[in-house]
């Protein structure tokens, strides 16, 4: 691979210096870090194993709408044959069933201390109305409990292992698949609970790099632009 084909460029001392590194839960990124720092300790990064929950409890509302919106088709094509004017439901709040599924988006990605008054008189209603939703909602959450409590690698272990047991419980397809890939990184997920290190600065700086190229609407001299996105952010003190 060309990534590894330059990185080994670096003399093999220097590279023996690096102890560890944060990664995605991608084949190659794990590769590229094995094949170049051979005394790492790697560790997936614990970002990207939260957003795979948070993705699946949005799973799980969208699949919700959907229905609620075929549902709420079909009833309004019921009343215009009928020649009436369809009324729609007003819950407690003042959504409708499809505005409360949508509106809801944003709170499903935070944690309960952090909602709003309104927010948490929506998810009092939602949780109500579609428990699978909470049911799914708390597994996130419960999964992101165990990354953001300092607390040793084994209890970590420990504490992962319970959460496998309500995931199988809970009968979530999309849970189980992350429970799997969860499995299938064990080591790398616990090597976070050492020194907790993520990969989040350089997600950040990888943003700004991308935000820095649309700019100029594309590369077409790659020289200058790394020059010019070097004397940027260094200039800035945004350099990694």
């Amino acid at each position: 691979m060309d990534v590894i084909n330059i990185l080994h460029k670096i003399p093999l001392e220097r590279r023996n210096v690096v102890e560890e590194v944060t990664a995605d839960l991608a084949a190659s990124m794990n590769l590229i870090a094995k094949k170049c720092f051979p005394k790492i300790e790697l560790v997936t990064d614990r970002f990207h194993v939260q957003k795979l929950a948070s993705e699946a409890v949005q799973e799980e509302r969208i699949r919700l709408r959907w229905k609620i919106m075929e549902q709420e088709n079909s009833d309004i094509l019921k009343a215009r044959k009928k020649g009436r004017t369809y009324k729609y439901k007003l819950l407690g709040n003042g959504d409708t069933h499809k505005q409360l599924l949508a509106r809801s988006r944003y709170l499903l990605f935070k944690s309960k201390i952090k909602w709003t008054v309104r927010q948490r008189e929506r998810a009092k209603i939602l949780f109500k109305l579609y428990p699978t939703i909470e049911k799914a909602y708390n597994l996130a959450q419960g999964l992101t409990y165990i990354f953001e409590n300092n607390i040793h690698k084994d209890v970590a272990g420990l504490k992962l292992a319970h959460w496998y047991d309500k995931v199988e419980k809970s009968q979530f397809k999309s849970f189980s698949t992350i429970a799997k890939s969860i499995q299938m990184n064990y080591v790398t997920i616990l090597n976070y609970f050492n020194n907790t290190s993520t990969n989040a600065s350089a997600e950040s700086f990888n943003a700004k790099i991308k935000e820095f190229r649309a700019q100029f609407r594309g590369v077409r001299d790659v020289k200058f632009f790394l020059y010019g996105l070097t004397k940027l952010f260094a200039e800035l003190g945004l350099l990694p």
